[in-house]
């Protein structure tokens, strides 16, 4: 169990927080964050600057959404994990999340390249395809 020598207060959030940045414009990131409450008394009694839940706090106090969100009107389910499985009867499936991310439509063709342990898929334009 580690002794706080020091009582820390809360650390800002919000428009408090966005108040009190403006107020120490002058001051050094380290210093902002250490008067805004992000910063831990270690059991030696030194202080540590907690700057990544600093700028976190900063950036939601602003507002910005950096996670990716559903969105509204899009539906669920699962995201692309760039592997696949060969099925039980020795197919491979290239999944929807795949070809809607490329763009391709029914009836574009790919040229198939075997490497030792790679497949690769080229795909062949659609003047070329329709020429051959």
């Amino acid at each position: 169990m580690s002794k706080k020598q020091k009582t820390q207060p809360k650390p800002l959030t919000g428009q408090a927080l966005l108040s009190k940045v403006d107020q120490l414009e002058t001051a050094s990131k380290e210093e902002k964050a250490r008067e805004c409450g992000y910063y831990t008394v270690t059991s030696k009694g030194v202080e540590r600057v907690n700057m990544m839940k600093f700028y976190n706090a900063l950036i939601e106090a602003k507002g910005i959404e950096l996670d990716n969100k559903q969105k509204p009107n899009g539906r669920g389910g699962r995201s692309a994990s760039y592997r696949i499985s060969v099925q039980s009867n020795g197919n491979l499936l290239i999944g929807s999340a795949y070809t809607k991310k490329m763009e391709l439509e029914p009836g574009d063709e790919f040229e198939i390249t075997l490497g030792r342990k790679h497949i690769q898929l080229k795909q062949l334009d659609k003047e070329a395809a329709k020429a051959e």
